[in-house]
């Protein structure tokens, strides 16, 4: 049989052709599939919820930081997960909205058991600069000059203006022994000062009492911590086994802390029934109010004045805000801090969490902590020079009030 080697030639080369362009649309197809085929080194990446979101541009710039970032070699996919978790959490404006990572959420967990080194210094966010809400008392903040009000600008060296709350807290926590300095700038001055601070462990004190002359009994309240409420009690035990009828609560530099705390102490010194603080849920669902369950220990022949300033936060505007809007105390002193939101602590796997802000706390009357915090009755005001001169016109003034209603 003769072959015609011409003609097989062709059907060869047709079929190379054949197979070229196959291999070549293979090629292409593979090459411009979805973003999300490209990743194989991760489970689970597609939502188990509906979303009209287009994850492309996610999955793309996972693949171009693997592939082309010269630290990519420090880029395991499980911390580009957690990273990704932060940036959602940042989407919220939200600066009590955190994410923590494995180590970060053993950090935050053993710290909210008990003591833990640091500086001692409650912090927030305040016209979109992180500031010392207070300063506990005793603490190597308070004993170094640190004030309430004042901006912290650097943590040693780094800058706080892309730091959450948690993340600059982590950052000024640390071994007993160990320093650190905070770069701030002080209300009414031009010029940051940088204050070194040894770190320490930090006891948070609770409670002092002390009685004035003309029979003014005086309670100094630090923090509304664990069954802070009971020293609370003793403490209103002993001015109403005085006699006494004119009392100062000292609330100011307390950055607040226990809801439940507050609303005890609230409901002795209100009807039972009467709204303390309302919590804001948005449009989710209905708010939650957090009424007196008595017993009202007062009557109206209390004479009662609550001390606050900058550094009266949380769950002391909550008291004072209630004290104030049902006619039960006179406010002096200064503008509080403004921190009003509720925070969840969402376990995200076994070794993370989502601490997320889910609702704000109002006053009887309607008004946002957050947003408005607490004007004073009578608006008086600390300043250095006072401080330097170890003058208090805010006590002075309580005491002017209590002695004029004689």
């Amino acid at each position: 049989m003769k072959i015609n080697y011409k003609k097989t030639g062709y059907v060869l080369a047709s079929i190379v052709l054949s197979l070229m362009i196959l291999g070549m649309g293979v090629y292409i197809g593979y090459s411009h599939r979805p973003e999300i085929e490209k990743i194989t080194t991760v489970t689970n990446k597609t939502p188990t919820f509906e979303t009209t979101a287009d994850f492309t541009a996610f999955w793309k710039a996972w693949s171009v930081l693997k592939e082309k970032s010269i630290y990519s070699d420090k880029l395991t996919d499980q911390n580009l997960v957690w990273g990704a978790i932060k940036g959602l959490a940042g989407t919220t404006g939200d600066p009590y909205t955190t994410f923590f990572s494995p180590d970060d959420n053993k950090l935050f967990k053993d710290e909210i058991k008990g003591s833990f080194g640091g500086v001692g210094a409650e912090v927030g966010i305040k016209d979109n600069i992180l500031t010392i809400i207070a300063p506990i008392k005793n603490s190597p903040a308070f004993k170094a000059g640190i004030k309430s009000g004042d901006k912290v600008l650097k943590i040693d060296k780094i800058s706080t203006n892309d730091l959450s709350i948690d993340e600059a807290i982590n950052l000024m926590r640390g071994e007993k022994g160990t320093s650190v300095t905070l770069t701030i700038l002080r209300v009414g001055e031009s010029e940051t000062r940088e204050i070194k601070i040894v770190r320490d462990i930090i006891e948070i004190p609770t409670i002092d009492t002390e009685t004035l002359p003309g029979g003014i009994s005086v309670i100094k309240f630090y923090s509304f911590s664990e069954n802070s409420d009971n020293l609370f009690a003793k403490a209103l035990n002993e001015f109403i086994k005085s006699g006494n009828h004119k009392l100062i609560l000292d609330l100011r530099g307390n950055p607040g802390g226990y809801l439940e705390v507050a609303v005890n102490i609230a409901s002795w010194f209100l009807d039972e029934g009467k709204v303390i603080v309302s919590e804001d849920f948005g449009t989710s669902h209905k708010p939650q109010y957090y009424r007196s369950h008595g017993p009202r220990l007062f009557n109206d022949k209390l004479q009662f004045v609550v001390l606050v300033d900058g550094g009266s936060a949380s769950a002391s505007e909550i008291l004072a805000g209630a004290l104030k809007e049902h006619n039960i105390a006179t406010l002096v002193g200064e503008k509080t801090f403004g921190k009003g939101s509720v925070q969840e602590l969402v376990d995200i796997t076994p070794d993370t969490s989502l601490k997320v802000t889910v609702a704000r706390w109002l006053t009887p009357n309607g008004i946002s902590i957050s947003k408005e915090g607490l004007e004073p009755d009578v608006k008086v005001p600390f300043t250095m020079k006072d401080f330097n001169a170890n003058k208090d016109p805010q006590m002075d003034k309580a005491v002017e009030i209590l002695k004029a209603k004689e």
